[in-house]
This record gives structure tokens, C-alpha cells and sequence, in this order.
């Protein structure tokens, strides 16, 4: 029997590697959209005539119980909602009610009308905020410091208090920073690729950044969406932390990247001290073990082979455009 797979967030990076690996595994896939179908469906643009789309809101329950009743899903992958941190400061109520809120909505309506159905809801790595040790682990006390981080704290925290009291088989994946050629370019890794990308052909003399000495523990989107994969096909549900386990700073992830055009990333750069935010006490790095040990999870692009990919992409996006000096 094909095995039926509801997205949220289907326009997004995640959703985009997500469907095209459910698409590989013969599953019957199904988008979260809201409004028109006939809107651009972003990075799974390409994938249109594979996946049904089904209308609904996260927000609204009577639609979203409509969408599931009609999809049918044995699988939900919750992925919708805010991703860019900095946002949740403008509007906190609306990062929480986004976030959070989305994802009770979620599971309240699969406690009701189908508690068989398996959900994964993405948290974050930025629950644990300022811990205190790094790398963080599943059992990490949370000091999260950010609006996106309380919320996605409460959704974490949700997925476990329901799996509980209401025997759901709902997984919480705790993902950190994970990136592609799919990432929006208001995020530092893309403004680093394209940048070195747009100075090797000649379309700008310099990069300017915030704090270079910012860690991250930076993955390729594809492989952490694997994971999520994984996490749906166990006996049992958990919660696990998705990353690579490995630090590095915005400067090697930008040295890294103009090294891919045969650039010195210290010659093109410039620091802006409007951009540099407060140094953080504890590295946002995660400990994968769990993952590895239990689901079989393992990393199939390392960072140079990351970094590498979104510089080609950019180069090739650039060149497709007529990009001229």
C-alpha cells in the first residue's frame, strides 16, 4: 500500500529535499498550502504535477482537519512556520502564535480524528538559547533568549506532553542550522555564497558581514530532513537532535566559499558593526549521537562539500541571469 505523507511548509527549503526524498520512496505526497493553488510553490515549484495540494490553515482548525481528512496522511511532517530568527523581535505574539500555536492546532486535530497518523514537528536548536554546556544534547536544560526560541521551545515541549498523556506518535526533531542552494539569500550563508560568486564574476568589489567569529553548526538540508524521515519509521517515537556536531565560524564558512573561485576571503571582506550581534556565552552546536546510534543518521554532504554546492549554484544562477561585470 503507498504510504501517504502531509507537508507543511512545502514551499520552503526543507519541505522542497523533504518531498522529493518521500517522492523517491514511492510515498503518496500531499502540500500544506494556504490561498490559491495556482501561487508559485517556491523551492518545490519543480515538483508541482508530483504532489496533491490540499488548502488549509495552521492556524485555522476546522481547514486543517479538513486538509488531513482529505489527504489522509499516515505521516505529517510539520515544517511550516517562521525560520528567520531576527523577525520574531517585530512581532513576538506572531512568532508564537505561528509557531506554537500551529503546531497545537496540528495536534490536537490528529488526536481527534486520527491518532494512528505518525507526526514529526521541526524544533530547533535555539531552545537551549544560552546553555550551559555545548554540545547540546536531548537532555540539555533550555534557556532559550529569542521569541522564535520560546516558541519553538512550547511546540517542543507540546510534542512531548501529548505523546504522553495522549499516546500520539509525535517526534520532535531538534535541528540546527541546516543549509542549501535553497536557502533564501537574508540568511548569512547565502549572502556569503552569492557574494563570492557575484565578486568572482565581477559584479561587486566586497562582502560585508556581522561578527565572523559567530559558531554554527551548520548541515545540508537534505541530509537533516533524512533524519526526520527516519524518526517516522521506528517502533517507538522520540525526540532527537539533528546537526553535524562540528562548530565553525561565519569566517571559515565564508573562507571556505571564496575558496571555491580561487578567492582570499580575507581581501573581500568588511565587517559592519550594525550587523554584529551580542557574542554568545555557550556554541550553538549539537551532539548527534542519539541520532546516529539509534536511527542509523549519518551525514552524507560534509561542510566543504556544502559550501561548495551553494557557491556552483550561485555561479550557475548568476551566469544563467547574463550576469555582466
Amino acid at each position: 500500500m503507498t504510504r501517504q505523507a502531509l507537508i507543511t511548509g512545502l514551499t520552503g527549503q526543507d519541505g522542497s529535499f523533504l518531498t522529493e526524498l518521500l517522492l523517491e520512496h514511492g510515498y503518496h505526497v500531499s502540500g500544506l498550502v494556504r490561498g490559491s493553488s495556482d501561487r508559485s510553490l517556491g523551492c518545490s515549484e519543480h515538483l508541482r504535477e508530483q504532489v496533491d495540494l490540499v488548502r488549509g490553515d495552521l492556524l485555522d482548525p476546522g481547514s486543517l482537519q479538513a486538509a488531513i481528512e482529505e489527504s489522509q496522511p499516515t505521516e505529517i511532517y510539520h515544517l511550516g512556520g517562521p525560520s528567520f530568527v531576527p523577525a520574531s523581535w517585530e512581532r513576538p505574539g506572531e512568532a508564537l502564535s505561528a509557531i506554537a500555536g500551529s503546531t497545537a492546532s496540528l495536534l490536537e486535530v490528529v488526536r481527534e480524528i486520527g491518532p494512528g497518523t505518525r507526526v514529526f514537528v521541526a524544533a530547533s536548536g535555539a531552545i537551549f538559547g544560552d546553555a550551559l554546556q555545548s554540545p547540546q544534547r536531548e537532555d540539555t536544560p533550555c534557556r532559550p533568549t529569542t521569541p522564535y526560541a520560546i516558541a519553538k521551545l512550547a511546540a517542543h515541549q507540546l510534542v512531548g506532553a501529548m505523546r504522553e498523556h495522549d499516546g500520539l506518535y509525535a517526534c520532535s526533531g531538534i535541528v540546527y542550522n541546516h543549509e542549501s542552494e535553497r536557502r533564501p539569500e537574508r540568511f548569512v550563508t547565502r549572502r556569503i555564497t552569492r557574494g563570492a560568486a557575484e565578486i568572482a564574476l565581477g559584479l561587486r568589489e566586497q562582502l560585508t558581514l556581522g561578527a565572523l567569529d559567530a559558531i554554527r553548526d551548520w548541515s545540508f538540508a537534505g541530509d537533516i530532513v533524512r533524519g526526520a524521515w527516519l524518526m517516522l519509521q521506528q517502533e517507538r517515537p522520540d525526540d532527537y537532535v539533528l546537526a553535524s556536531g562540528v562548530p565553525h565560524t561565519v569566517a571559515e564558512f565564508a573562507k571556505a566559499a571564496f575558496a571555491c573561485v580561487d578567492l582570499d576571503a580575507e581581501r573581500y571582506l568588511r565587517v559592519d558593526p550594525a550587523l554584529v550581534r551580542p557574542p554568545e556565552d555557550t556554541p550553538s552546536v549539537g551532539d548527534p549521537r542519539k541520532a546516529r546510534e539509534r536511527l542509523g543518521w549519518e551525514p552524507e554532504v560534509s561542510f566543504a562539500e556544502l559550501v561548495e554546492r551553494m557557491v556552483r549554484a550561485d555561479l550557475r544562477s548568476l551566469q544563467r541571469e547574463g550576469a555582466r561585470p
